[in-house]
């Protein structure tokens, strides 16, 4: 096991990750990039992106490969290690993986989330080929046509109608028999002639011809009748959890994972900050974690400059 000292540790190389290395870089520090896998994160898993400034439509992992070349165009290191442990020095942490150790001035948590499975045949599959988690980013590939949400949840219903903008129909299955959104949304759902709902229920599988979705596949929980219903898009909200359990004895940190930051990206812990989709914050997109990301790595470098300046006076 060999220790490693950087001045900043960036953990997690989706879009925040790689762009926190980037302007920490850029700004003369000696940057270490991890991630548990290949760097790019959720957007490797998407077919195209068309929410992005700059291209009109983009693969995903196009994207992925042009923001790793701008993230260690300047120097940072990129290093493969599932973090195991993270613990504050106060002027330095130390960061834990499977396979070497690092030591930082500052840190940059960048692990992003994920979406919660259903576990059935065909979600996998068909993810990137019709099976999406995000409304906003996929829905326009569906214009016109019909497609399924499923859960009962905020994300569910407010997704939902924001893809009667852009389908024919919406059918929101949900295993309970009403809905979990707040009432506002539930209002608007229920007005809204593009949805329809189909309660009590549980989807067991989403059927596709090799290439894309064709229709999903249920059981009703109290009569169980099966069912099939007809669909070109399934979209899943049933529930978001943030990738921080490395971090859980930091305290900082909510009650659900999710980390707690001012606008700077600062936790309340000196030197530790965090971007992108692990964060607590409404938006999760390529761009708002780009955003961090940004911002993440800038005050990194400013936490790190005030630090040296302390050093100094001290030992003058």
């Amino acid at each position: 096991m060999t220790l490693k000292k950087y001045d900043v540790v960036v953990i997690g190389a989706g879009p925040a990750g790689m762009t926190a290395a980037l302007y920490a870089s850029r700004a003369n520090l000696s940057v270490m990039l991890l991630d548990r896998g290949i760097y790019g994160g959720q957007m490797n898993n998407t077919a195209e992106i068309e929410n992005y400034p700059g291209f009109k439509s983009i693969l995903g992992p196009d994207l992925s490969q042009e923001m790793y070349d701008s993230s260690v165009q300047f120097g940072a290191d990129f290093a493969y290690g599932p973090v195991k442990k993270v613990t504050d020095h106060g002027d330095y942490k130390l960061i834990e993986t499977a396979a070497d150790d690092y030591e930082a001035k500052a840190i940059i948590v960048a692990t992003g989330s994920s979406y919660r499975q259903l576990q059935i045949p065909g979600e996998e599959e068909y993810r990137g080929k019709g099976v999406s988690n995000c409304a906003v980013c996929d829905g326009a590939f569906f214009k016109n046509k019909e497609v399924v949400v499923i859960g009962g949840g905020d994300s569910a219903v407010e997704e939902g109608e924001y893809l009667t903008r852009l389908v024919d129909k919406v059918t929101i299955i949900h295993r309970r028999d009403q809905l979990r959104a707040q009432q506002i949304l539930q209002e608007r759902a229920f007005a809204n002639d593009k949805i329809e709902f189909v309660w009590d229920s549980n989807v067991q599988e989403i059927v596709g011809d090799g290439n894309k979705v064709t229709s999903v596949k249920g059981i009703n929980k109290k009569t169980k009748e099966s069912f099939e219903i007809n669909a070109s898009g399934v979209f899943i909200y049933v529930g978001i959890e943030p990738m921080s359990d490395p971090f859980g004895g930091l305290d900082i940190t909510d009650e659900k994972g999710w980390f707690l930051t001012d606008e700077k990206m600062a936790t309340k812990i000196p030197g530790i900050f965090a971007a992108g989709d692990v964060r607590k914050k409404d938006l999760r997109q390529v761009v708002t974690a780009t955003n961090d990301g940004g911002i993440a790595g800038q005050s990194a470098y400013h936490y790190i400059t005030e630090l040296e300046a302390k050093t100094a006076v001290a030992n003058s």
